[in-house]
Protein backbone atom coordinates (compact mmCIF):
# COMPACT_ATOMS: atom_id res chain seq x y z
CA UNK A 1 0.00 0.00 0.00
CA UNK A 2 1.21 3.32 -0.57
CA UNK A 3 -0.10 6.73 0.26
CA UNK A 4 0.45 9.69 -1.96
CA UNK A 5 0.24 13.58 -0.94
CA UNK A 6 0.86 16.42 -3.08
CA UNK A 7 1.85 20.08 -2.24
CA UNK A 8 3.25 23.29 -3.95
CA UNK A 9 0.43 24.35 -6.15
CA UNK A 10 -1.02 27.58 -6.63
CA UNK A 11 -1.53 30.64 -8.20
CA UNK A 12 1.34 31.92 -10.36
CA UNK A 13 1.76 34.26 -13.71
CA UNK A 14 2.27 33.28 -17.24
CA UNK A 15 5.91 32.56 -17.37
CA UNK A 16 6.55 31.66 -13.84
CA UNK A 17 7.32 28.71 -12.08
CA UNK A 18 6.30 26.33 -9.17
CA UNK A 19 7.59 22.96 -7.75
CA UNK A 20 5.48 20.08 -6.85
CA UNK A 21 6.30 17.78 -4.42
CA UNK A 22 4.28 14.53 -3.98
CA UNK A 23 5.30 12.89 -0.55
CA UNK A 24 4.75 8.83 -0.49
CA UNK A 25 4.35 6.70 2.36
CA UNK A 26 5.08 2.82 2.87
CA UNK A 27 8.87 1.38 2.33
CA UNK A 28 8.25 -0.21 -1.38
CA UNK A 29 8.53 3.54 -2.68
CA UNK A 30 11.59 2.93 -4.33
CA UNK A 31 9.96 -0.30 -6.19
CA UNK A 32 7.45 2.13 -8.01
CA UNK A 33 7.96 3.84 -11.35
CA UNK A 34 5.99 7.97 -11.02
CA UNK A 35 4.30 9.60 -12.99
CA UNK A 36 2.10 13.07 -12.64
CA UNK A 37 -0.83 13.33 -14.26
CA UNK A 38 -3.51 16.81 -14.33
CA UNK A 39 -6.81 17.12 -15.30
CA UNK A 40 -8.28 20.72 -16.71
CA UNK A 41 -12.37 21.31 -16.10
CA UNK A 42 -13.71 19.72 -18.14
CA UNK A 43 -11.11 18.15 -19.70
CA UNK A 44 -9.70 14.20 -19.52
CA UNK A 45 -6.88 13.23 -17.27
CA UNK A 46 -3.56 13.95 -18.75
CA UNK A 47 -0.25 12.10 -18.63
CA UNK A 48 2.40 14.94 -17.70
CA UNK A 49 6.01 12.97 -16.63
CA UNK A 50 7.46 9.71 -15.37
CA UNK A 51 10.18 8.66 -14.00
CA UNK A 52 11.73 5.00 -13.74
CA UNK A 53 12.16 3.54 -9.79
CA UNK A 54 15.83 5.15 -9.82
CA UNK A 55 15.53 8.21 -11.33
CA UNK A 56 17.60 7.41 -14.50
CA UNK A 57 14.80 6.93 -16.96
CA UNK A 58 12.16 10.04 -17.77
CA UNK A 59 9.67 10.16 -20.54
CA UNK A 60 7.56 14.00 -20.63
CA UNK A 61 4.15 14.83 -22.79
CA UNK A 62 5.58 17.01 -25.37
CA UNK A 63 3.56 19.78 -24.07
CA UNK A 64 5.91 20.46 -21.02
CA UNK A 65 8.93 18.95 -22.34
CA UNK A 66 11.82 21.31 -22.07
CA UNK A 67 9.62 23.72 -19.40
CA UNK A 68 8.85 20.80 -16.79
CA UNK A 69 11.61 18.28 -14.87
CA UNK A 70 10.69 14.74 -12.84
CA UNK A 71 13.21 13.95 -10.11
CA UNK A 72 12.68 12.03 -7.21
CA UNK A 73 14.50 11.41 -4.01
CA UNK A 74 13.90 7.49 -2.19
CA UNK A 75 15.69 8.52 0.55
CA UNK A 76 12.78 11.02 1.00
CA UNK A 77 10.32 9.03 -0.43
CA UNK A 78 9.51 12.15 -2.79
CA UNK A 79 9.02 12.40 -6.40
CA UNK A 80 8.66 15.79 -7.97
CA UNK A 81 7.76 18.03 -10.67
CA UNK A 82 9.33 21.31 -11.17
CA UNK A 83 7.47 23.23 -13.91
CA UNK A 84 9.00 26.84 -15.39
CA UNK A 85 8.06 28.59 -18.18
CA UNK A 86 4.69 27.94 -17.07
CA UNK A 87 1.23 29.01 -19.57
CA UNK A 88 -2.10 29.28 -18.81
CA UNK A 89 -3.26 26.10 -20.62
CA UNK A 90 -0.83 24.43 -17.50
CA UNK A 91 -3.78 25.48 -15.15
CA UNK A 92 -5.18 21.97 -14.04
CA UNK A 93 -5.20 19.59 -10.59
CA UNK A 94 -2.15 17.84 -10.71
CA UNK A 95 -1.66 14.58 -8.87
CA UNK A 96 0.97 12.24 -8.62
CA UNK A 97 0.67 8.16 -8.99
CA UNK A 98 2.52 5.49 -8.67
CA UNK A 99 2.69 2.40 -10.77
CA UNK A 100 4.83 -0.85 -10.84
CA UNK A 101 5.38 -1.84 -14.21
CA UNK A 102 6.49 -4.71 -15.72
CA UNK A 103 9.08 -2.79 -17.72
CA UNK A 104 9.43 0.83 -18.53
CA UNK A 105 7.59 1.64 -21.60
CA UNK A 106 5.67 4.37 -23.12
CA UNK A 107 2.91 2.38 -23.39
CA UNK A 108 2.32 1.67 -20.05
CA UNK A 109 3.78 4.80 -18.32
CA UNK A 110 1.36 7.16 -19.69
CA UNK A 111 -1.91 5.46 -19.02
CA UNK A 112 -3.44 6.47 -15.89
CA UNK A 113 -5.58 3.33 -16.20
CA UNK A 114 -2.53 1.77 -15.04
CA UNK A 115 -1.36 3.22 -12.24
CA UNK A 116 -2.36 1.81 -8.50
CA UNK A 117 -2.11 4.15 -6.45
CA UNK A 118 -3.15 7.82 -6.78
CA UNK A 119 -2.47 11.41 -4.68
CA UNK A 120 -5.76 13.98 -4.17
CA UNK A 121 -4.71 16.33 -5.95
CA UNK A 122 -2.98 19.87 -5.68
CA UNK A 123 -4.52 22.72 -7.79
CA UNK A 124 -1.93 24.86 -9.98
CA UNK A 125 -3.71 27.92 -11.71
CA UNK A 126 -1.33 30.05 -14.31
CA UNK A 127 -2.77 33.66 -14.98
CA UNK A 128 -2.39 35.42 -18.37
Amino acid sequence: QVQLVESGGGLVEAGGSLRLSCAASGRTFSSYAMGWFRQAPGKEREFVAAINWSGGSTYYADSVKGRFTISRDNAKNTVYLQMNGLKPEDTAVYYCAAVSPSRWAVIIITNPGLYAYWGQGTQVTVSS
